[in-house]
């Protein structure tokens, strides 16, 4: 009998607790996966699972033979994942996350052409701008907006953006436009609530970096609705060229304090760390690549 689809039986009975369980799993009749662990046991000489009315358990020879079994089914897998990877085809689901409004406005068209590109990929597209788990919310990659990408992740950069203090022309005609970023206390501003740096807006000026705490007139999660503010006359906001570039190309805001600048974000495509890259996920990072190789908005 064939050692590797024993060892794939025991597996998923031991994963399933459960001989129906697994064989539901497999596509095999419960006498099947009974009789592939039974020539296992007999072929071996040991017992492996203890079989009761109610439950199974690994034997001690049990659980070193599953822990051995998980290993080898494993590297097959990744085996046959890298030489799968190797032919470019893309299939399946394909879960993915990204900030709200970057999605919208720049990923958004983007969807579309990959679908036309890989038929055979489903995607599941997230857009959210906290920062989830990869792992654990079984996300197969993110667009994320950063200084720097998680350690712990796999990521390439796809872009960058500049965060720019801006305001419209109606508002710095009313208030006047301040000479140093302490003055901005002074000021009405609209704060972005999940910039890393909180509150605590920093710059580097001619003197070296200055961080000042603002004390907002308004406090939102959504950059659309700083944006909308400031083109409404409301304040002084700090946010990426993505979002506002092309309203200072517009001249509808203008840049405020153009001796100090806020941070420089990179836009990367991140990714679990695993040995070996799943087709559709290789695919996706290569055609966002290849999307933003030109600049999509002035900065």
């Amino acid at each position: 009998m064939d050692k590797y689809q024993e060892m794939r039986v025991f597996a998923a009975v031991v994963d399933a607790s459960s001989f129906v369980n697994a064989a539901e799993a497999l596509g095999l009749s419960k006498q099947a996966v009974s009789r592939y662990v039974g020539d296992l046991e007999t072929r071996l000489g040991v017992r492996l699972l203890r079989r009761t009315t109610r439950k199974l358990s690994l034997t001690d020879e049990g659980e070193i033979f599953y822990i051995r079994c998980a290993e080898l089914l494993g590297n097959i897998d990744d085996a046959e994942t890298e030489i799968t990877s190797r032919t470019g085809a893309a299939s399946g689901p394909l879960k993915v996350n990204a900030p709200l409004s970057f999605g919208l406005i720049y990923l958004a068209p983007l969807w579309p052409q990959f679908m036309k590109l890989h038929p055979k990929v489903t995607l599941d597209v997230t857009l959210v701008d906290r920062v989830v788990d990869l792992v654990e919310e079984g996300f197969d990659l993110a667009v994320r907006i950063a200084r720097l990408p998680n350690s712990s992740l796999i990521s390439r950069k796809l872009t960058s953006t500049r965060v720019i203090l801006c305001a419209s022309p109606e508002y710095l005609q009313q208030r006047g436009a301040p000479a140093h970023p302490s003055e901005l206390a002074q000021h009405s501003v609209v704060s972005y609530s999940l910039l890393s740096t909180g509150e605590s807006w920093e710059f580097t000026g001619p003197d070296g970096p200055v961080s000042v705490k603002v004390s907002p007139r308004m406090r939102t999660n959504s950059g659309d609705t700083c944006r909308a503010a400031a083109l409404q006359h409301q304040g002084i906001i700090l946010q990426p060229s993505f979002m506002v570039g092309p309203d200072l190309a517009a001249g509808t805001l203008v840049e405020v304090l153009p001796g100090y600048r806020a941070l420089e974000l990179g836009v990367y495509a991140v990714y679990p760390s695993r040995k070996f890259l799943a087709p559709k996920v290789r695919l996706l990072v290569d055609f966002l690549v290849e999307g933003f190789r030109v600049k999509q908005w002035p900065d």
